[in-house]
């Protein structure tokens, strides 16, 4: 074959490839690459299905700022391979022209383009339930809604034409319905209930946790009820949407699509009007130290000066984030929650902390971490991590999660967890809770079920885990002191006076002093605590909470320090005796008058805010070596 015919050869096979080549409806990519979307098999799919409608309605129920009501039942199918699963909600009901966009066409949603946490941004999830019931069974999904007392309640059978990924509707109408708002969904898919039960049972366990407003009522296909009440009345912090990026993080290719895109006619301009936190001072220092004009059209720059803004940016000192568009759950619900679902265990320690916020490729983030520690905990398991991500359980591939590579980074031997050569999960009786909330939540694939290994939330990670960590080890060292003390005070207090007394009985003397004895073999400050929490007369849920502590001297000589008992963020400080130095929303400080060997102080304080089981001392000592303290740490939180 010629030169001349290899060439029209050539022409001919690009021409054909040409004419195959034709546009792919992303409901017809997703009807073959149903595993991205975590329908790979069907335990997962299971799975995926209840998780999609109950995120769903939980988003719903925050948005018309109503405390959830969520009823999941799990019925049989017509045949052992089909599952049935039904999820109704108390929300706000869905608009009836917005029925069929929300369940049947994917990439439909109101979130993909708004900067704020929420479960869902792609509007992709229900739409998939909807989708791989239509694949897997040949059925369509039922969608019954309802928007308010005096509206009608509309009824749907709705599927997806996935070669134009809109909505197939193969029936509608107007039924009865009494409930007065709401939405529910039945979907029939292939699923197997008998190994997904597990993990249908843990995801709707940990939506509980990180969801302690809302109360979730689960049915098996054999009728068993299992209800996860909620153990607050109080709605969470709403999210504001936030329209900017922070330029912390933020991509070369995000930064020039930007500038692009810009109205603004100089750099200055551009940096303060489409950037979070620069003002005018951070946005001349940006300029300054990338060498550029800031007068310069942002339109007329070049890639080289991008570069040079991106390291700018990492070199100013730019306020952070807005947290307003974040919606963390707080140390004192965590510690309700994970007390609420661990009451079996019985835990010895619960800790929890939420850290500051911080920010990756110009989104806000914020990291929140708690240890269940002890009680009926296996010692010689490796720990349970559970892991969320905007209030949602993560369920799978817990190898490839940021959360479970920032455990194994640590070396939790120092915190009394074993762990071989100081990598890897430890072993031990812990629970590690890590929550990431986030305006977008850097997931390692579609399906939402780890979160990608990204340095600056490994890092945050980290420092909450070593917080709590600090915590739980401090635990530890003063309950083991305090039980050796105790024992060595009981030994002292009890049998040495009695030994005395009949000594002195024997000799015919008066029973000697022992105080000079029992401060030189004790040599502490003994500092004891309790809490008591009264009912509020006409709330069935709120207390007060009583703190009583007793500071005992028995050391050889007079002892003067300051006190500090640090405060819930969610409490209310009320009475308070003796009349502190200072009381701020963090702590309450006493500077501690004198007090003589083998003498006592009582201190009293009352809080307000918190429910039955919230309260736990924590108490620092400031001016007094903490070594000669049991009870109490060194305060280093300064003043």
């Amino acid at each position: 074959m010629g030169a001349h015919e290899g060439f029209l050869d050539s022409v001919r096979v690009a021409h054909e490839l040409a004419r195959r080549q034709k546009e792919i409806s992303v409901a017809e990519f997703f009807e073959r690459n149903k595993h991205i979307l975590g329908f790979g098999n069907p335990t997962r799919a299971l799975v995926t299905a209840v998780k999609e409608a109950v995120d769903n309605s939980l988003d719903a129920c925050e948005d018309a700022n109503l405390l959830p009501d969520i009823v999941v039942e799990i019925r049989k199918g017509e045949n052992e391979r089909e599952c049935k699963v039904i999820v109704e909600d108390n929300g706000p009901g869905i608009l009836n022209d917005q029925i069929p966009l929300v369940f049947g066409k994917l990439l439909y949603g109101s979130r993909f383009h708004t900067i704020k946490q929420s479960r869902g941004q792609q509007g992709i999830g229900i739409s998939a339930v909807v989708l791989y019931a239509q694949l897997s069974t040949g059925k369509f999904t039922k969608v019954l809604s309802r928007i308010g007392e005096n509206e009608p309640a509309h009824y749907y059978e709705i599927g997806i034409d996935v070669n134009r990924n809109e909505p197939e509707i193969a029936r509608s109408e107007i039924v009865y319905w009494n409930k007065e708002h709401g939405t529910r969904i039945e979907v029939d898919i292939v699923g197997d209930y008998r190994r997904g039960r597990k993990f249908v049972y843990e995801y709707l366990q940990g939506t509980s946790i990180v969801n302690p407003h809302a109360r979730i009522t689960f049915i098996e296909p054999n009728g068993e009820k299992h209800i996860f009440d909620r153990v607050s009345n109080t709605m969470p912090k709403s999210t504001l949407e936030i329209r900017k990026p922070h330029p912390h993080g933020i991509e070369l290719g995000t930064l020039i699509k930007m500038a692009r895109q810009t109205k603004a006619k100089k750099l200055s301009t551009f940096l303060k009007t489409e950037f979070t936190s620069m003002g005018e001072r951070t946005s001349r220092a940006v300029c300054e130290i990338a060498n550029l004009d800031e007068n310069i059209n942002p339109k007329e720059l070049k890639r080289e000066d991008f570069i040079r803004i991106l390291d700018a940016f990492k070199k100013t000192k730019i306020m952070a984030p807005p947290t307003n568009c974040l919606s963390p759950i707080g140390e004192t619900l965590i510690k309700r929650s994970l007390k609420h679902e661990t009451k079996e265990i019985s835990p010895e320690f619960i800790v929890a902390t939420t850290g500051p916020p911080s920010v990756y490729s110009g989104h806000p983030f914020q990291v929140e971490v708690g240890i269940v520690y002890g009680g009926n905990l296996d010692k010689d398991s490796p720990a349970k991590i559970l892991r969320f991500a905007n209030k949602v359980p993560l369920l799978y591939q817990q190898g490839d999660c940021v959360s479970t590579i920032a455990i194994s980074s640590i070396d939790w031997r120092r915190y009394g967890l074993e762990q071989k050569g100081g990598r890897g999960i430890p072993v031990g009786p812990a629970i590690f809770f890590i929550h990431v909330a986030s305006t977008n939540v850097p997931f390692t694939s579609e399906s939402k079920e780890a979160i990608a290994d990204i340095p600056e939330i490994k890092h945050e990670i980290e420092l909450a885990l070593k917080e709590c960590a600090r915590k739980m080890q401090r635990h530890l060292t003063k309950k083991e002191r305090k039980k050796k003390t105790r024992e060595k005070f009981i030994l002292i207090t009890k049998i040495l006076p009695e030994i005395a007394r009949k000594a002195a009985s024997m000799l015919n003397k008066p029973v000697p002093p022992l105080d000079e004895v029992i401060t030189k073999i004790m040599d502490v400050v003994w500092i004891e605590d309790s809490i008591e929490y009264e009912k509020i007369e006409g709330d069935k849920e709120r207390y007060i909470t009583k703190s009583r502590i007793l500071v005992a001297n028995y050391r050889q000589k007079p002892q003067r320090f300051n006190l500090y008992a640090v405060i819930p963020e969610d409490a209310i400080i009320g009475f308070v005796e003796p009349k502190p130095e200072k009381i701020t929303d963090r702590y309450i400080k006493w500077n501690l008058p004198t007090i003589e060997p083998i003498s006592k102080l009582e201190l009293n304080f009352e809080l307000a805010g918190l429910n039955k089981g919230d309260f736990e001392n924590d108490l620092y000592v400031e001016g007094i070596n903490p070594d000669h303290v049991i009870g109490a740490d060194k305060w280093e939180g300064g003043d």
